[in-house]
């Protein structure tokens, strides 16, 4: 179990790091790729319910239960992220959307080094 939820949060991490790159060309001015920003959220929303639920087996199994609440908060987050971005605030979605690029960088540095 330790080595599936690491890897899907290394897969919810590269989905995210996709989509900071995707929207920074789209900021520098290429238009068509606000489409596949939006595609890539919601393949990356898809991983991390994926994750979330490794991460609820994972807690079953090996009695680690910091890993749920940390993908249940990136649940809300992701959640709130689609939510602004589909509205066109950005003026939320771009500081969300770097927390969640950190937060998900920590777990994923956490779970590779945490627990072993």
């Amino acid at each position: 179990m330790r080595w599936t939820i690491r890897l899907t949060s290394a897969l919810h991490l590269a989905g995210v790091l996709g989509q900071a790159l995707l929207a920074g060309l789209f900021v520098t001015g290429d238009a068509d790729l606000l489409s596949w920003h939006e595609s890539n959220a919601g393949i990356t929303y898809s991983l991390l319910l994926v994750q979330f639920a490794v991460a609820f087996l994972f807690w079953r199994r090996a009695r680690v239960g910091w890993p749920v609440w940390a993908t249940g908060a990136l649940i809300v987050a992701e959640s709130l992220q689609i939510w602004v971005g589909m509205s066109r605030d950005l003026a939320v979605h771009f500081p969300l959307g770097m927390s969640i690029f950190g937060a998900s960088a920590v777990m994923t540095l956490l779970l590779w080094r945490v627990t072993r």
